[in-house]
């Protein structure tokens, strides 16, 4: 049977109190789609926590720059729902520009403290397009799980504080990054890259790697080990480098020193494609 679609607020509202009625608990994988394994993963880690579980499919307008790709952005909605239907979704909310943004529509949420650097220093306003569809998403459908990938690591936290911050009863689960056999992180821009920039996108999880491999070895000068990141990138073939930093796991604080539980994280350009990535360096 067809999973169902919902294209309105009211539609998947209906659904979701129907389900929360009958004592089920409801889980939300947000995406964009252009869905691939990694997004499947957050599915099959949601159904594990909830009754339920219900995926979004939205090409968000207000996280994208001027001169990013939103227009290109890889859309193809048929095979999103293919993909959904395999794994067993219970339903898709799949709403238009009009729907998330009607007319006079004006109201915005103000991203935490922790949206200020990295991502959010580098794409004005991103993390704000972000917390706003985020919180329309979760209000719509009251889910008690939401499921996050952490490939996305500072979205990720941004997400938990909004939660936490604006009492939102929605508990947040992570998902761990999932990548191909050779260390590549799953994405949906990574089909933008031909075989050569593809080979050389690895240096992101190459060089993230020797990083952890040196905290592992005994190696705990944050700002050396940042050093050494950026290094790797460029000799591992990206063509530029937004930042390699060493930051508290929790806050993204940059450290001085990993004495705490602590996160590399990573952006770079190969070719035209901005890609990001980031590891645990420890618990």
């Amino acid at each position: 049977m067809p999973v169902p679609v919902f294209s309105t607020v009211d539609e998947v509202q209906g659904f979701c109190l129907s389900q929360q009625k009958a004592g089920k608990t409801l889980g939300l994988v947000p995406t964009m789609g252009a869905l691939h394994k990694g997004h499947l993963s957050l599915v099959t880690l949601c159904q594990q926590h909830c009754d339920v579980t219900l995926a979004s499919v939205y090409v968000n307008p207000s996280q994208f720059g001027p001169n990013e790709d939103f227009d290109n952005y890889p859309r193809n909605f048929e095979q999103d729902v293919a993909l959904l239907e395999s794994v067993g979704v219970h339903g898709i909310f799949a709403p238009t520009n009009e729907v998330m943004y009607p007319h006079g529509f004006s109201c915005k949420v103000q991203p935490p403290k922790i949206a200020g650097s990295l991502e959010g220093e580098l794409r004005p306003n991103h993390f704000q397009g972000v917390t706003t569809v985020v919180a329309k998403l979760l209000n719509a459908t009251r889910a008690d799980v939401a499921v996050f990938g952490q490939k996305d690591y500072q979205q990720l936290v941004v997400i938990r504080q909004m939660v936490a911050d604006l009492n939102m009863a929605t508990r947040v689960i992570a998902a761990p990054t999932a990548r191909q056999s050779d260390g590549l992180a799953l994405s949906s821009r990574n089909r933008y890259l031909d075989a050569d920039q593809r080979e050389r996108a690895l240096s992101l999880s190459r060089a993230l790697k020797q990083t952890k491999s040196a905290v592992e070895a005994g190696n705990i000068d944050a700002r050396e080990l940042a050093v050494e990141l950026m290094q790797n990138l460029i000799d591992g073939g990206v063509d530029s480098a937004d930042y390699a930093v060493i930051a508290d796991a929790a806050t993204l604080e940059i450290l001085e020193v990993v004495d705490r539980p602590a996160v590399a994280l990573v952006a770079a350009f190969v070719g035209s494609t901005r890609l990001i990535d980031n590891l645990l360096l420890s618990e």
